[in-house]
């Protein structure tokens, strides 16, 4: 059985991160959760009040003999806006930040590294902040593979998901799932 590391990303709405990295070859599983805040076991609509610090995010398990940490990395950066302080589009504070969260799996040189290459390749701007080590909370099972459930019935993740999967296909083809 091949290892499998972890990387904790947030980038404004855990559905629409998750639904992009549930297509990128290598990896095995995405969890929507929250991380970051200072209460123990958030609920969505603590977390959504912006009250608790939490942010939004998934926890991309990976094998990281077909993608590297660098990679995972660059393709968090590259299909979210990591521009935008306390904010993706529409969604708005805290909860939604632009963040690479540190644990063992993941050092800071490779976080940092990532944002160094996206502000090359893109002009600078980056405000993607590089947090933790965090307490990892699981979201409510609903949250869970939002994209493939209701999801794709939800006027929100209509309009904000396949532009970001597009991206993920444009800019990382090479990094995509084949069916």
């Amino acid at each position: 059985m091949a290892a499998v590391e972890q990387a904790i990303v947030a980038g404004g709405c855990f559905w629409c991160t998750e639904a992009v990295f549930r297509d990128v070859v290598g990896v095995s599983e995405v969890e929507s959760g929250y991380i970051g805040g200072g209460n123990a076991n958030p609920t969505y609509k603590e977390v959504c009040s912006g009250q608790t610090g939490h942010a939004e995010a998934i926890r991309v398990s990976y094998d990281p003999d077909a993608i590297s940490q660098a990679e995972i990395l660059d393709v968090f950066m590259g299909t979210h806006d990591p521009t935008q302080l306390n904010r993706q589009g529409n969604d708005i504070g805290t909860q939604y930040r632009s963040a690479i969260f540190l644990s063992d799996d993941l050092d800071r040189e490779v976080a940092e590294a990532a944002i160094a290459r996206w502000n090359a390749d893109n002009g600078g701007g980056a405000v993607t902040t590089i947090e933790g080590p965090a307490t990892w909370y699981p979201a409510e099972d609903y949250h869970q593979e939002y994209w493939e459930g209701e999801g794709q019935r939800n006027p929100y993740c209509l309009a904000v998901i396949p532009p970001k999967l597009q991206k993920l296909r444009k800019s990382f083809a090479a990094k995509v799932k084949v069916d």
